[in-house]
């Protein structure tokens, strides 16, 4: 079959990304992970833009063009604000022509544009709530995995992690339905870099305490915490066992007398799905032996369980720091001489 001609002097439109006649907005925007919006916000603010324009208005972007953006894009995942990271992208190209100087930033009302409202916090949650903005997943990856490494999986976890995820939950609660993606591909990263901490400490030495239980409560499908959770235990080196979202009662009655669990700890993100009965039956579930059954102990972890003191043979612990601090010592206490704890679980 005959293809169409082409006009005379232009390339395949087919391929916007001809090097006669540079790379279309499109084009870098796909592989940059960045809208076409925000190129066109950045060269209008920052002077971030093409050094020529194809018949004067559209922006053909040339490899110098292109290289001046991935710096930018670098420097605004690692949290540098990005007025600050488009200096030093232009500082650092090579191209021949001098970029035009940036027209001012227009003053920005709190939740305007496309930015998250993160507030007052690190560097490092402004460059990893960009990343997810953009849908760039090498970028999360990267950071997460760098972050964990350098402060550690609790402090990431609390002062990264968490206020990133809340500040693309209300994005998208304030957006009319928009952002659900971003959120989903960050709690997928998240979770990603989490278990990659648990499957790192595998090889290390494991307590020989009986195992911790971890369960939503039925109808509750928030994981993350309980991961967060999960990845700590693994880095104590203390056994645990995931059972992930809306357990049914049946399904953990079944894995506590099984188990003979150290602790079990039920997460509950609201009050709506906080099960306070079924709280108090695990509480109350005793196994092996008779004149030596045992019972566990109950964490109620998570926003859900606010209110009145936990009842006994229950603790409600402040955050993840608190909850590994506490069934640290549970599992110490499991495996003690005198604790009787490690007995051999039985079916009742």
């Amino acid at each position: 079959m005959n293809e169409p001609a082409q006009p005379a002097g232009r390339g395949d439109p087919a391929d916007p990304t001809d090097p006669a006649h540079g790379v279309t907005t499109g084009a870098v925007a796909r592989r940059l992970g960045v809208a076409p919006t925000t190129l066109r916000s950045w060269d209008r603010r920052y002077g971030i833009g093409p050094a020529a324009r194809e018949d004067g208005r559209h922006r053909r972007w040339t490899p110098g063009d292109i290289a001046v953006l991935q710096e930018m894009c670098r420097l605004t995942a690692s949290g540098v604000p990005p007025s600050e990271a488009a200096r030093a992208a232009r500082a650092g190209s090579v191209a021949a022509a001098t970029p035009a100087a940036p027209s001012p930033a227009p003053a920005r009302q709190p939740g305007s544009g496309n930015g998250l409202p993160l507030g007052d916090v690190r560097q490092e949650c402004r460059g990893l709530g960009r990343a997810a903005v953009r849908l760039d997943s090498p970028t999360m990856d990267e950071m997460l995995g760098s972050l964990i490494g350098e402060y550690g999986l609790v402090t990431t976890w609390e002062e990264v992690m968490v206020p990133t995820l809340h500040a693309v939950g209300r994005k998208w609660e304030t957006s009319g339905d928009q952002y659900v993606e971003v959120e989903h591909l960050l709690s997928w990263h998240v979770s990603t870099a989490l278990r990659r901490v648990s499957i790192g400490a595998l090889s290390g030495p494991r307590a020989s305490a009986p195992p911790i239980l971890l369960a939503c409560v039925p109808g509750e499908q928030h994981t993350l915490p309980l991961e967060a959770l999960a990845a700590g235990l693994a880095e104590l080196g203390l056994p645990a066992r995931m059972f992930g979202a809306a357990v049914p009662p049946e399904a953990l009655d079944q894995a506590v007398r099984r188990t003979g669990p150290a602790a079990v700890v039920l997460w509950a993100q609201a009050r709506s799905t906080a099960h306070h009965a079924l709280a108090r039956h695990v509480a109350e579930t005793a196994w092996g032996v008779k004149g030596a059954r045992a019972r566990t102990t109950v964490l109620l972890a998570g926003p859900g369980w606010a209110g009145p003191a936990p009842a006994p043979g229950m603790l409600r612990p402040g955050g993840l720091r608190e909850a590994l601090g506490l069934l640290r010592g549970l599992c110490e206490a499991a495996t003690a001489p005198a604790g009787g704890g490690g007995a051999a679980p039985q079916r009742s």
